[in-house]
């Protein structure tokens, strides 16, 4: 196959994109019998633009913090354009990765849909840079089903030689605690500041990877979190590094793993016209305010102004449309994405819309399955379409609500249709 970068992006060197665009290419011909040939001149088949706004296939692109990318399924043409007022970066873990996201385009371009295997590369939503990058085995199944195997001597298998063994329809499932797949509702749910993910349930608590529980868990919360209860009401940490915990009347603050002094202290002493006994708390990446939740309420908190909570709250939690009372966690994940938590179920909701996000199966969706990974838990999804995430904070250059979708994978001709009737629904 050929293919020529006809509009180079505004902000980068050509060379090193020439260079980002062939390693991408090169993800798909490691595993197949695929040669990628660049080009300087048409006709080629595909064609890569980096492009702003309306760019003259009917679906325009949205300035910084939208729309990443779109590629065009083989039948109709493959073709891949990028959004050039990204934050495009090569090698750094700012800005949106050209590598990474060029090799998840190319996939589509190729005839790759999304993965739900949330560690594969089609899956869709963009983790941000990795820089030990290595193709999934679903990735690897799935090129190889429309491909074949290389024959050539190269590799058949996942990166490091090792064959695929991962199902395409989802995520290896580790059985983690029996408690935890038949109960799936958690107390409380929080990321640390080095970025790991925990929920707590009683007085255990469980570390999450991308596709279950962490194996060794669960483990004691007051021996992960020294003089911390059980029995937790909301967690969060906060840009300063520090985690808060809250239970009853009272909340405790830790620097890592270590409780700072003074503490525990009373909710009305440090978060005044904050309610005790919540049910959830989160900092919301739309703002960087902190929020909480209790009952059919909730109530915004800025540490910067008196009083931090304004007296238009509390608030209906209806304003944040689709959510319903009585919430037993909240999150926004590492991906920036923002979760609540209710019972065995879970919502995503979109910063954009100000809404839970509408899709195909809807949401609320099963926790067991997709963040506990659970064997037998039932899952009422088969196949992921769009995921939106939001930039993380050291990514921006305005505010830290604009949210960025992945891509989708263009299924119409341009020149067939306008809007985004082509692509893929949202998930």
């Amino acid at each position: 196959l050929t293919y020529r970068i006809s509009k180079y992006p505004a902000r980068l060197d050509r060379q090193e994109v020439d260079k980002e665009i062939a390693k991408a290419f090169s993800v798909w011909s490691e595993y197949t019998d695929l040669t990628f040939t660049p080009k300087k001149s048409a006709p080629v088949h595909i064609d890569i633009r980096f492009e702003v706004n309306e760019h003259g296939d009917g679906d325009p692109f949205d300035g910084p913090g939208g729309t990443l990318a779109h590629a065009y399924f083989p039948v109709y043409g493959g073709d891949a354009h990028f959004d050039d007022a990204e934050f495009w970066t090569i090698g750094k873990s700012r800005g949106t990765n050209l590598f990474q996201v060029a090799a998840h385009e190319f996939g589509h371009s190729l005839g790759l849909s999304h993965s739900d295997v949330r560690s594969a590369l089609m899956a869709p939503f963009y983790r941000g840079y990795d820089p030990v990058f290595r193709l999934d085995s679903d990735d690897v199944q799935g090129i190889q089903a429309l491909y074949g195997r290389k024959t050539n001597g190269g590799s058949s298998g996942a990166s490091g030689g090792s064959s695929p063994t991962r199902p395409t329809q989802r995520p290896v499932q580790k059985d983690p605690d029996s408690e935890l797949c038949s109960s799936p509702k958690i107390d409380a749910i929080f990321n640390s500041a080095d970025g790991a993910t925990y929920a707590f349930k009683g007085d255990s608590y469980y570390k999450l990877t991308e596709n279950a529980v962490a194996e060794g868990y669960p483990k004691k919360i007051a021996e992960g979190w020294p003089q911390l209860p059980g029995n937790i009401d909301a967690a969060f940490t906060y840009k300063n590094g520090k985690t808060y915990f809250f239970q009853g009347t009272k909340y405790w603050r830790y620097s890592g793993r270590q409780m700072d002094g003074d503490y525990p202290k009373e909710i009305s002493e440090g978060f005044t016209g904050v309610p005790d006994h919540l049910d959830a708390a989160l900092v919301w990446g739309g703002n960087g305010k902190i929020y909480f939740y209790k009952g059919s309420k909730f109530w915004r908190f800025d540490p910067l102004k008196r009083p931090p909570v304004k007296s238009t709250y509390p608030k209906p939690i209806s304003n944040w449309e689709g959510l319903p009372n009585n919430i037993d966690a909240a999150l926004q994940y590492t991906n920036g994405y923002t979760y609540f938590f209710k019972d065995d179920k879970y919502y995503r909701f979109n910063d954009r819309t100000f809404s839970i996000d509408q899709s195909d199966p809807p949401f609320p969706r099963p926790v067991a399955h997709w963040w506990y990974g659970c064997k037998n838990s039932p899952s009422t999804f088969d196949s992921i379409g769009n995921i939106k995430t939001l930039k993380k904070e050291e990514d921006l250059h305005h505010n830290d609500a604009d949210d960025l979708i992945l891509d989708a994978a263009l299924e119409v001709h341009p020149s067939l249709t306008r809007g985004r009737n082509g692509k893929a629904g949202p998930v």
